[in-house]
Order: C-alpha cells, then sequence, then structure tokens
C-alpha cells in the first residue's frame, strides 16, 4: 500500500486496492462519487484527476469507525 503524504493530492490508483486502502472497483467508486458516498474529483488538467488527501483520509476514517 502506497503511504499517502499528509497534504496533497493523490491519484485514483493510490486509493483503490489492491496498491489502495479502499477495497473497491473502479465503477463501484465513480458510482459512490455520482452518489455522494464517495469525494469528488479535483481536475488538475483536461487528462488528470486525483482527490485531495485530506478528503481520502476522512473517507477512510469515517468508514473505520
Amino acid at each position: 500500500m502506497h503511504k499517502f503524504p499528509e497534504t496533497g493530492f493523490v491519484r485514483l490508483s493510490m486509493i483503490l486496492a489492491p496498491h489502495g486502502p479502499i477495497p473497491v472497483g473502479k465503477s463501484t467508486w465513480w458510482q459512490g462519487v455520482k452518489d455522494g458516498r464517495f469525494p469528488k474529483p479535483v481536475k488538475l488538467g483536461p487528462k488528470t484527476t486525483a482527490w485531495r488527501v485530506e478528503d481520502i483520509l476522512a473517507l477512510i476514517d469515517r468508514v473505520g469507525r
């Protein structure tokens, strides 16, 4: 598993299993984003989508309770 930085942005490959802490597939993740269960991404460029580290850590904390 990748170690998240304290701040900044992470790409989807660092969030989802097998390399990341969230054990869901891409289609489940994107449906969760659409439904509001998962954080919304930030577009960093025309082909670059990322998530704020703080949002992902908050999600992990919320689910881990």
